[in-house]
């Protein structure tokens, strides 16, 4: 293998081989169109509110409210990070009201909506579950069935998009 595959290193060696072999033959970012032919259009702060509320409604209508819901460009891969899920606390009167907040990177603004489904259901998870545990992994599998498989086929983005510097193009407007 000539490129460290760093996204998919807990992975099995056989498909971290196939995954090796599409990127040397340049065939990841083909692989990828094929599997994910259309992106997203949630290009702002509001539709990615609006997409995070309703799947939140849907499968977690009692947990904790969410005060904001972003794109955040100050999000990097290198830190390992796709998604913040934050509690701000803030002292009010002589009450202490803590808010929960969603980020996503921007990196998500111009892919397959599968992918920012996975980061936003990944991030609601958190507001029930707080480790990355088995209860944690089941609660994104119930909102995402296919969560695991997705989340891998995130992270082929990932490999690819760090050795060509882009994988989809976005929606014209």
């Amino acid at each position: 293998m000539a490129t460290p595959l760093t996204y998919l290193s807990h992975y099995p060696h056989h498909l971290q081989d196939q995954i090796a072999q599409l990127l040397d033959a340049n065939k990841l970012g083909d692989w990828l169109r094929a599997r994910y032919p259309r992106v997203h259009n949630m290009n702002n702060d509001k539709a990615l509110r609006d997409y995070a509320m309703a799947i939140k409604n849907q499968y977690m209508k009692k947990t904790q409210p969410l005060s904001k819901v972003i794109y955040d460009n100050k999000i990097h891969i290198v830190n390992h990070a796709l998604g913040l899920h934050s509690y701000v606390s803030r002292v009010q009167g002589g009450k202490l009201k803590s808010k929960n907040e969603l980020r996503v990177s921007e990196l998500f603004k111009t892919t397959p909506e599968a992918f920012l489904n996975m980061i936003v259901v990944h991030e609601l998870a958190h507001l029930k579950e707080k480790e990355h545990n088995k209860a944690f992994y089941q609660l994104c599998r119930h909102m995402l069935p296919d969560y695991h498989q997705i989340e891998f086929d995130v992270r082929v983005y990932l490999t690819e998009l760090e050795n060509t510097g882009h994988v989809f193009v976005p929606p014209t407007a």
